[in-house]
């Protein structure tokens, strides 16, 4: 069974950036076969879906509000998915959560079972 562990939040100014870490902490190999996907939960707001990327990273997939800005990239020899986050807004505060599938559609939809514990991006204006 693939666990995920998330790292490298924080508390940031606008119009900073972070890089968070997804990674793979057992069946790294199995990991490195599926997609991946970043959400994030901001208070009194349902999880949203940020971005996704393929096992073999050929394709990613953004949501409008942090494409340009955000970019998702993977390191399959170190069973690790990251999420490059520059020009961050107050909006973008709240916890993030990786996931992951075999199927992008599934990790896109929210509801794989498989999830990491959140990692916490405070953007104060």
């Amino acid at each position: 069974q693939v666990q995920l562990e998330e790292s490298g939040g924080g508390l940031v100014q606008a119009g900073g950036s972070l890089r968070l870490s997804c990674a793979a902490t057992a069946s790294k190999r199995a990991f490195n076969w599926f997609a991946v996907g970043w959400f994030r939960q901001a208070p009194g707001k349902e999880r949203e879906f940020v971005a996704a990327i393929m096992p073999n990273g050929e394709m990613t997939f953004y949501e409008d509000s942090v494409r340009g800005r955000f970019t998702i990239s993977r390191d399959n020899a170190e069973s690790t998915v990251y999420l490059q986050m520059n020009g961050l807004k107050p909006g973008d505060t709240g916890i993030y959560y990786c996931s992951s599938d075999s199927s992008v559609r599934t990790v896109q939809a929210g509801t794989a079972n498989i999830w990491g514990q959140g990692t916490q991006v405070t953007v104060s204006s």
